[in-house]
């Protein structure tokens, strides 16, 4: 991803961009992907270079050419049809989260111009925020695509009090993970939430290359942190909308919370995120433990933003 912070220091033009970063993420799903699992024949004495598919084994699979699956993993995306994009998705065994990807990035190969940037500040709308204030019994936030946590509720603030910690405006959750030394300690299964940072970011990224406050963040992350770089490189995306969170809160110890994710369709690139606790449970116990804290505990109130200051700030 190039960018005023690319971390390679590269300075492509935009379908350049592009057409790099579908080069990467094609031969990163080719590498994962056996002829045995692709259901190919596989011969004793055939000596491979690759550990996965060459790209005339993708082409065979996909029911191209050799020669047209070679120019489009180099970036070539002009008037790929929606059955050769099927076609490669099979043979690549991409999931919904890669196929969209995918194609993010072939309509991004193909434009000849700048793509039009996000606003540069993201505010969220009084009604939601109503909405979030609520949710008096589950903690709840608005997240951007890049993580930013643009607000929350009182429960939502407590929750994750050790992220808003950090004196930067929005806090923002990869810059936590990969950065925060209590990360490791708030969350329980901190391997696979850093694993679901990049790869969410990964997948925002891949909309629009040319976001200036994600590729800082992105700059940012790689510059400072080895375990970003690593799972960087591998191109790996996700759609990350429900599942738990293993968490051990400083103060009322270990949670077990189930969340679910909502997009904000009036909001492009906005989304609700809620933590809830199963009934009678031992995590909702603490959750309410939690809940009486911070009722009487300003100092979460003092250090959130309110909804002015919520947005990003202006470049």
């Amino acid at each position: 991803m190039a960018g005023r912070n690319d971390p390679h220091g590269t300075n492509r033009d935009i379908r350049g961009d592009f057409r790099a970063e579908i080069r990467e993420f094609l031969g990163t799903r080719r590498a994962r992907v056996t002829p045995e699992q692709a259901g190919l024949p596989s011969y004793g004495g055939d000596r491979r270079r690759v550990t996965g598919l060459r790209r005339e084994e993708v082409a065979l699979l996909a029911g191209i050419s050799s020669e047209y699956y070679t120019r489009l993993e180099r970036g070539n995306a002009t008037g790929v049809s929606e059955s050769v994009i099927d076609g490669i998705a099979q043979a690549l065994q991409l999931d919904e989260a890669e196929r969209i990807h995918l194609l993010d990035l072939l309509r991004g190969a193909g434009t000849t111009r700048p793509p039009r940037r996000r606003p540069a500040q993201q505010r969220v709308r009084p009604a939601v925020q109503r909405v979030l204030d609520s949710m008096t019994g589950t903690p709840a936030f608005v997240l951007s695509g890049r993580g930013d946590i643009l607000a929350a509720n009182p429960l939502g603030r407590a929750l994750f009090s050790p992220v808003y910690a950090d004196p930067l405006r929005p806090p923002n959750n990869a810059r936590f993970v990969f950065l925060d030394p209590h990360a490791t300690e708030f969350f329980r299964d901190w391997d696979q939430v850093a694993n679901d940072a990049v790869a969410m970011l990964r997948a925002e990224a891949g909309r629009d290359l040319y976001d200036r406050r994600m590729t800082d963040l992105i700059g940012e992350l790689s510059t400072r942190s080895e375990d970003f770089r690593r799972r960087w490189a591998a191109h790996n995306v996700r759609i990350h909308t429900t599942g738990v969170k293993r968490l051990h809160h400083p103060v009322v110890g270990d949670l077990d919370l189930p969340f679910e994710t909502f997009p904000l369709g009036a909001d492009p690139s906005q989304f609700l995120l809620t933590y809830t606790a199963e009934p009678a449970s031992a995590s909702q116990d603490a959750l309410n433990l939690l809940a009486s804290w911070a009722a009487t505990n300003d100092d979460i109130e003092r250090s959130a933003p309110s909804d002015s200051e919520s947005a990003e700030t202006p470049d």
